[in-house]
């Protein structure tokens, strides 16, 4: 049977770190898959949720199943980071929240969930976004479309293009929305632009699909949901898929949630069910560990101030090397962002574009042992201190050959 089965191309992000990690030079640089590293060089593991461990591991008795939608408390906290104690939308019981494994999970059951509910809908997705965005509602048949959303230099907003795009979208459609620290470009929208996104939507009568992957790593925990809190003024509905991979770097326990916003608490216990389906079919209830330590940290004040700590030191390591690279880019006379270096400061989180052609990448990798995506698209945090400027070296070897 499987003889002549066709060897799949590898992942272009998971399939580079494969390469990436053969390379046999020691000097090798990561900054192509989208995780946070340290000063040091790694992903680590936060004090928060060290003590959060210790804590579960000396107080857990069972190692059962979880509900179907996962923990309840769990989903409750969710609710809180996106949208306050307060809004309206939780007075009213207009949300409901299942536990996934990661924001892949939650898009992957929004994406059954909605092609069951409707069939005939289209998935609108800005160009460029995250590549799972269409593979995941192209695997349940649901057609991909897209809408302008960068400008001809590729740094910045191309809005009017953007709601141009918009306008398009049918009624009953699907449109994923980056909530803050667009991936890949690190552009996002400002609060106005935000008001209109949200008011066209709510006119084209579509149904918005947030992708929360980065909440805490653009400007801050309130700041980064606050186009959740817009939309949720402006649309009767629409979901929310949230990850803890970035902002509590648990990357390896695979922490999410679905988040939908409906027009009342009875559409809020229905919309539930459904996904229910959708969960038991796939993966049949979520893992608890990962979820149990963010319930652990966000239930306690010390871990939660203590979190908010750390994470505040991670958006601020990324701030610095940004700066720092543009400093080095400076020095050389390089200008990476056909416009200004000074827009990566613009961006926020992780990623930009930096522009570069496909055969200078390619020389960056065999020459230089510095990865990153055919894009163009970089990791600032896969940077230290220490190497920015080898790798703006190498990048002015590359520009100037």
């Amino acid at each position: 049977m499987f003889e002549n089965t066709p060897t799949a191309p590898p992942d272009a992000i998971f399939g580079l770190a494969e390469t990436f990690r053969d390379d046999p030079n020691p000097n090798k640089i990561n900054l192509g898959i989208g995780v946070y590293r340290n000063e040091q060089g790694h992903t680590p593991v936060l004090r928060a949720v060290h003590l959060a461990e210790q804590r579960i591991w000396n107080t857990e008795s069972t190692k059962s199943y979880l509900p179907i939608e996962g923990d309840r408390t769990y989903a409750e906290f969710v609710q809180l980071l996106l949208l306050g104690d307060n809004h309206p939308v939780l007075q009213e019981g207009r949300l409901t929240t299942a536990q996934t494994p990661g924001g892949t999970g939650a898009i992957s059951i929004a994406a059954d969930f909605l092609k069951r509910l409707r069939p005939d809908a289209s998935a609108w997705v800005p160009d460029p976004t995250w590549a799972n965005h269409k593979s995941i509602f192209s695997a349940v048949d649901t057609p991909v479309m897209t809408y302008p959303y960068l400008d001809s230099t590729g740094c910045r907003l191309a809005f009017e293009q953007l709601l141009e795009g918009l306008a398009r979208v049918a009624p009953g459609d699907i449109v994923i929305l980056h909530g803050c620290c667009h991936n890949p470009s690190g552009v996002d929208p400002d609060e106005e632009q935000w008001k209109a996104i949200g008011a066209l939507l709510a006119e084209r009568e579509a149904l918005p699909l947030v992708d929360l992957a980065y909440q805490g790593f653009g400007n801050g925990l309130l700041e980064d949901r606050r186009p959740v809190e817009i939309l949720c003024d402006q649309v009767p509905e629409l979901l929310i898929c949230n990850s803890f991979s970035k902002n509590f770097s648990l990357y390896n326990e695979r922490v999410g949630a679905l988040t939908v916003l409906t027009t009342s608490a009875e559409a809020a216990r229905a919309v539930l069910s459904q996904i229910r389906i959708s969960i038991r079919v796939s993966y049949s209830n979520p893992p608890a560990h990962g979820a149990s330590i963010v319930s652990t940290i966000l239930g306690d004040s010390d871990l939660r101030e203590l979190w908010q700590q750390e994470l505040s030191e991670m958006r601020t390591r990324i701030l610095e090397i940004r700066g720092l690279f543009v400093e080095e880019l400076d020095a050389r006379g390089l200008e990476l962002a056909q416009s200004t270096n000074q827009v990566f400061l613009e961006h926020h989180g992780m990623f930009s574009f930096t522009g570069l052609e496909p055969q200078q990448i390619n020389e960056l990798r065999k020459e230089h042992g510095i990865y990153m995506l055919a894009s163009s698209r970089i990791n600032f945090a896969g940077l230290t201190s220490e190497t920015v400027s080898p790798v703006c070296d190498a990048i002015a070897s590359v520009v100037n050959a």
